[in-house]
């Protein structure tokens, strides 16, 4: 059995490297917190966390794949630092240097690593013309970030971008971004266990809701986190659906929100026995895939052993880990 990871992320090291030498033509100014310690301040004023060694050490990482029998994970880079809030030109460079890096190290370990193209998201064409370069040079789909600059991506105007994944084949990895905490969120990690994933949920009502799912029937979207409050909120959803007047929500959704759960797939990253026992008879074995969210304190540290504890067996095991991910990704892209 081949254990396939499609939730990771690593940032090249030679990322630092190209902040350090040319972060200004992107407006991100890389800041030295302590000594050997650094992090992005964009020129809009935010500044993310640092960068940390676990985050950017392949060595280790494929060392901690080892150690959990993972046979290849398919790489997203951290998406905190894709400054969608940039401007389209500095963004787009921005993004074309994160996808020559990671072209660079998964080339270099391409027996372990796949990756996700990432775009600025801020312009549409721009983001579609990436994609298209990025999966000519290997990516196996696309990452994207939960919102665009505080904006739900069913709120956006992406049908380019959309129509390109599509057209591509390229499945689109949905994943938070630095979630700005509400105040009853700030203390006891609540921002991470609560903020993160409803960062998802809001977007996913949004695709639904403004009529993505129907625009564009064969695109694949993977949802981080199992999802996030979707697949448990999912009757609020239909409820909503059927009672409030959609001249009023804006919702223009032709079917009702549960009957687009099977578009989705969702990783396993929910680390509860009940909950994913849950999600597997809600949306079917076939819609589910392998994440760990390595290297981040939520992630997953044992992804085989949390399956077999919650009762699946190994033919299920085997469904998540390789036979799903191998019908959804092309391995073989670029070689």
């Amino acid at each position: 059995m081949t254990m396939i990871d499609v939730h990771a992320h690593l940032v090249p090291p030679d990322v630092i490297e190209t902040l350090a030498d040319r972060g200004r033509d992107f407006g991100i100014d890389l800041v030295e917190t302590e000594p050997g310690c650094h992090c992005c301040k964009f020129e809009t004023g935010m500044q993310i966390r640092p960068f940390f060694d676990t985050l950017t050490n392949a060595d280790h990482r494929l060392g901690e794949m080892d150690r959990q029998g993972v046979d290849r994970e398919i790489l997203s880079i951290w998406t905190d630092i894709f400054g969608y809030d940039l401007p389209a030109d500095k963004g787009s460079l921005w993004h074309v240097a994160l996808n020559d890096s990671m072209t660079r190290l998964c080339d270099t370990h391409a027996e372990r690593f796949s990756w996700l193209a990432s775009g600025a998201l801020q312009d549409a064409s721009s983001a579609a013309r990436e994609l298209e370069r990025g999966m000519k040079a290997g990516a196996v789909g696309a990452i994207v970030a939960a919102h665009v600059d505080g904006k739900n991506l069913g709120e956006c105007d992406l049908d380019e971008y959309w129509s390109a994944c599509m057209e591509l084949n390229a499945p689109v990895f949905i994943h938070p971004a630095q979630p700005i905490a509400p105040p009853r969120a700030e203390r006891f990690a609540l921002n991470q266990i609560v903020a993160y994933t409803n960062d998802t949920t809001l977007t996913v009502g949004s695709l639904i809701s403004a009529g993505v799912m129907d625009r564009f029937p064969n695109l694949e979207f993977i949802l981080s986190h199992g999802g996030g409050s979707v697949p448990f909120l999912i009757g609020r959803f239909d409820r909503m659906h059927r009672a409030a007047d959609g001249n009023v929500t804006g919702n223009i959704a032709a079917q009702t929100p549960s009957d687009y759960l099977k578009r989705f797939y969702y990783d396993t990253i929910l680390h509860h026995g009940p909950a994913l026992n849950y999600l597997r008879d809600l949306v079917g074995l076939d819609r589910m895939l392998l994440g760990t969210d390595l290297p981040f304190p939520p992630g997953d540290p044992d992804p085989l052993n949390t399956l077999r504890d919650a009762g699946f067996d190994a033919a299920e095991i085997e469904i998540i880990v390789e036979t799903n991910p191998e019908a959804l990704f092309d391995f073989h892209r670029g070689n």
